[in-house]
């Protein structure tokens, strides 16, 4: 199976990360990942250097949105600004030719109907603009979560599609492994659950888990280190067909272990 791997690295290099790691991809953010400032390019020769670059050294490009941007909150304050920040991420990745722009599901309050955060996602669909493929990751955590357990997947999916943007096709889904483990899904059957509810898996966030089963901790680990059986990982991946980002430690360069070991057990 020949599939692209790669890893979420610094984003001041990406190219210098990728060739560091023997990665196919890199996966990095556009500014501080725990604010709401516009996305601002790192990499010292801007746009143009970067996508030139990356497309001679193969290398594919995608891009994670700020971790505090939240499409489905029912606090305009959150909302407004999550909207307008993931709008921006989209025009700026553009810019740099990435495959795709990853972001999660996020939640609404814990007494608020969930219904609420469905459609705050499809107003959110409804109105963007997609110049590239916006993946909806799974996320670990969160009882109001949108998109955490397979039935919430499966209503965020509904309210996605019913969004009527003319660039659907655009809008896919990246599927994590230490967050569907955290969330209490079993990865022998979820590759197959997940294409039964939209139809296609964009990209793998292949990790291992520091904490058990069901424990709603996002905290990834490197394959040896998990919780999660490195066999099932690869099983993931071999299902969903898909290109992988590892998102582990990379201490004592973790990430190219990982990556290492999935090249050779893909065959």
């Amino acid at each position: 199976m020949s599939l692209k791997l790669g890893a979420h690295v610094d984003q001041e290099d990406p190219l210098a990360e990728a060739a560091d790691r023997g990665a196919d991809l890199v996966q990095f953010f556009l500014g501080n990942p725990q604010d709401y400032k516009a996305p601002k390019l790192a990499y010292a020769d801007g746009e143009e250097a970067l996508r030139e670059r990356s497309a001679a050294a193969g290398v594919d490009l995608y891009v994670h949105a700020p971790y505090r941007l939240n499409v489905a909150n029912t606090n305009n304050r959150i909302r407004i600004p999550s909207r307008k920040l993931l709008q921006q991420t989209l025009d700026k990745s553009a810019e740099i030719g990435v495959k795709g722009v990853i972001v999660h599901g996020g939640h609404v309050g814990d007494e608020d109907d969930p219904e609420a955060g469905f459609d705050n996602w499809r107003k959110c669909i409804e109105r963007a603009e997609l110049p590239v493929p916006l993946l909806i990751e799974n996320t670990a955590g969160g009882e109001n979560a949108m998109a955490r357990q397979l039935e919430r997947i499966e209503r965020l999916w509904e309210a996605v599609q019913a969004s009527g943007n003319d660039r659907l096709e655009n809008v896919g889904f990246c599927l994590d492994t230490c967050h569907f483990h955290a969330a209490g899904e079993e990865l022998a059957t979820v590759v197959e659950k997940v294409l039964a509810i939209t139809g296609r898996i964009d990209l793998i966030h292949a990790n291992g888990s520091r904490d058990e089963f069901g424990s709603g901790a996002d905290r990834h680990a490197n394959f040896a280190d998990g919780h999660i059986d490195p066999a099932d990982i690869v099983a993931v991946v071999k299902a969903a067909g898909a290109p992988v980002v590892v998102e582990t430690p990379n201490a004592d360069h973790g990430q190219k272990t990982d990556i290492d070991y999935l090249r050779s057990h893909l065959g």
